[in-house]
Parts: structure tokens; C-alpha cells; sequence
């Protein structure tokens, strides 16, 4: 092959590359299932026989809650498929890192203290992966303080693990999948009587 027709060759195939756009699929199923492993450790699924199952029409989803984890479309000519073939393979979700397990050790921690208000209804869930407390005027004015501390500290570390989800796994563009995907999975994982927020942020009763 003269020199002329190799620097040809490689002037076309750079033409080719140049024009691929990949977009890594967002792995929903991978992190529905990382998600739910999360939840069950923090506050278990109280109501897992009451059919609340993986929010594939016969859970919660038709009530509301929040829809994420679309996916990202992936759109190149046939001699990229390789390429498309490694990011695809690229697109996974871990919950195990040490920053994870962390926060995920404080929540657990904390949740004792949270299951009450959440069985009296003091307390909810809402459609952006946060708590809040629904019901002020059901608590004693001594508890109400501690309380809201309590929920700060919670939703700190519910924004904090769903961006370190995304970082550690090298797409920190996922957080907003990521979040809504566990707030499908939190509100899954309900007890029979605990509030959670619709789509249109109204309270509702499991």
C-alpha cells in the first residue's frame, strides 16, 4: 500500500469515527435492582406480600409516583457496533464503595428512629427520593425539633448517595435516573398506611 492511499485510508476511517455519536444506555433494570437492594437494607419491604412488587404495573407506579430510568438512545452506523458493544458493557450500576456503604450505614442507623413517625403518619415519602414531615401538629411540641433534624439529616444523605451512585459509576449525568428510581423503590418498600407523594405532590395513604 503506497503512502499516499494509507494516509487515504486513515483520513476516511478518522471522517467515519468522527461522525459516530454514543450515548450509553441508561442501565434501568440495573438500577432498579441496586435500588431495591439499598431500600431492603435501610427499612426492609414491610408489606412484601400485599403485591407490591417490582413497580411493572402491579405496584405503585400507576398512582403516580415518579417515572425515571428511560433510556438513552444509541444511534450509529453499522462498523461502530464494536464501539457500541463496549460502552453497552460499560453501563452497569455498583452500590459498593466505601462512600456508598457509608451513608448507607448512617441511614440504616437512623431509620429506627424515623419508623414511628413514618407509622404514624407524621411523616412521608416524597416523589423526589426525600422525606418530609407531612404532619407537624400530630407531634408533641418537644418532639417536633429533634424531628425535623432528624429528616434534614436524612435527606442529606439521600441527595448525597444518589450523586455519589452516579460519580461512582462514572456518569454523573445519571443522578436524576438514579433518584427517581429509588423514589419508586422507597415508596415500594412502604408499610401498609405510610404516606407518600403522588406525581401531582398530593399525599396519599398506602
Amino acid at each position: 500500500m503506497t503512502g499516499k492511499l494509507r494516509w487515504l485510508l486513515l483520513a476516511t476511517l478518522a471522517t467515519l469515527a468522527a461522525c459516530v455519536t454514543i450515548n450509553v444506555y441508561f442501565p434501568a433494570a440495573e438500577a432498579q435492582q441496586a435500588a431495591r437492594e439499598f431500600v431492603d437494607d435501610v427499612i426492609g419491604r414491610p408489606d412484601a406480600g400485599n403485591g407490591n412488587g417490582n413497580g411493572n404495573g402491579n405496584g405503585n407506579n400507576d398512582n403516580g409516583e415518579p417515572d425515571g430510568g428511560g433510556q438513552r438512545g444509541v444511534q450509529a452506523p453499522v462498523f461502530s457496533l464494536q464501539l457500541i458493544a463496549s460502552a453497552h458493557a460499560q453501563a452497569d450500576i455498583t452500590i459498593r464503595t466505601p462512600a456508598i456503604q457509608a451513608i448507607r450505614e448512617r441511614m440504616r442507623a437512623r431509620f429506627g428512629q424515623l419508623r414511628p413517625h413514618f407509622d404514624s403518619g407524621a411523616l412521608g415519602m416524597t416523589r423526589d427520593g426525600r422525606i418530609a414531615v407531612r404532619d407537624p401538629a400530630s407531634l408533641p411540641l418537644r418532639d417536633r425539633a429533634t424531628l425535623n433534624q432528624l429528616v434534614a439529616e436524612d435527606n442529606r444523605d439521600r441527595d448525597a448517595v444518589y450523586r455519589e451512585i452516579a460519580v461512582a459509576n462514572g456518569h454523573p449525568e445519571w443522578e436524576g435516573d438514579i433518584r427517581a428510581t429509588f423514589a419508586r423503590e422507597w415508596i415500594q418498600a412502604a408499610g401498609r398506611g405510610w404516606y407518600y407523594q403522588d406525581a401531582g405532590g398530593n399525599w396519599v395513604q398506602k
